[in-house]
C-alpha cells in the first residue's frame, strides 16, 4: 500500500498518524510502517503529516514535548527546526537518512498538539469522533 492508499476515503497516512496520536497505535509500529515505504514515499509522508502539525496549530512548547517522546535527540535537525518559534517545516528536504528522524519527531509532536486541541477545543463542545483530527474538521471548535 502507497503511503496515499485510501480506506474509507481516508488516506493510510492519515490512519497511522492520528492512530500514533491517539494512543492506538505505538511510535515504533508507525516508524516500521514508515520505513517500508520508498523513499519518493516518505517524502510524500513528511509533507502530509508537516501539514497535519501546521494544520493543529503547533506551539514550540509542544515542539519540546513532542521531541521528549520521540525518542530523537533534542539536537537533531528535525528536533531544532521543529522547536523553532515559529517552527520549521522543510523536512521533506532533508537527506533520506533524517527521513526516520523526522517522521518520529512530527508524529511525536502533532500527537502532542492534537491531543491539547482535543482537551482544550474539543472538550464537550465538538460532535465529531476523534478520527481523522487531520482532516478539515480539525479546525472546527
Amino acid at each position: 500500500m502507497t503511503a496515499t492508499s485510501s480506506t474509507a476515503g481516508r488516506s493510510q497516512t492519515e490512519l497511522v498518524v492520528n492512530e500514533i496520536a491517539q494512543e492506538l497505535r505505538t511510535l515504533d509500529d508507525g516508524v516500521a510502517w514508515f520505513s517500508g515505504l520508498s523513499p519518493a514515499g516518505q517524502r510524500e509522508v513528511l509533507q502530509q503529516v508537516s501539514g497535519y502539525a501546521m494544520q493543529a496549530h503547533i506551539t514550540a512548547a509542544d515542539g519540546r514535548a513532542g521531541v521528549a517522546r520521540s525518542g530523537v535527540k533534542p539536537t537533531a535537525n528535525p528536533s531544532v527546526m521543529i522547536c523553532m518559534d515559529p517552527p520549521r517545516y522543510g523536512f521533506s528536504d532533508f537527506p533520506a537518512d533524517e527521513n526516520v528522524k523526522a517522521f518520529r519527531v512530527l508524529v511525536s509532536v502533532f500527537a502532542v498538539a492534537d491531543t491539547r486541541r482535543r482537551q482544550t477545543h474539543c472538550k464537550n463542545a465538538c460532535g465529531h469522533p476523534n478520527l481523522p483530527s487531520t482532516s478539515a474538521e480539525a479546525e472546527q471548535p
